[in-house]
C-alpha cells in the first residue's frame, strides 16, 4: 500500500471513531483542552482533510473521546 493510502486509513478510522461517538471537531477541540491538549478547530480540520498526522495526534483524539481500542478491519 503507498502513503497516500496509509495515510487515508489512518483519516478513516478517526473519523470514524469521531462519528460512531457524535464528536464534532468543535467538541473534539474541548475534548482535547480537558487532557491537555491545545489545539484549533481549523487546524484539526485541517489535519483530519490532508490525513497527516502524528500517532501522539490519533491516540490523544482517541483517549479525549473515550476510544479504549481501535478496530484497523473488518476482517
Amino acid at each position: 500500500m503507498t502513503d497516500t493510502k496509509w495515510e487515508a486509513q489512518v483519516k478513516g478510522l478517526l473519523k470514524a471513531e469521531l462519528k460512531k461517538r457524535n464528536v464534532t471537531y468543535g467538541q473534539l477541540v474541548e475534548k482535547l483542552a480537558a487532557i491537555g491538549v491545545v489545539d484549533s478547530e481549523p487546524n484539526i480540520r485541517n489535519k483530519l482533510a490532508r490525513g497527516k498526522f502524528t500517532a501522539v495526534f490519533l491516540v490523544q483524539c482517541l483517549e479525549a473521546i473515550g476510544a479504549s481500542s481501535l478496530r484497523l478491519s473488518d476482517g
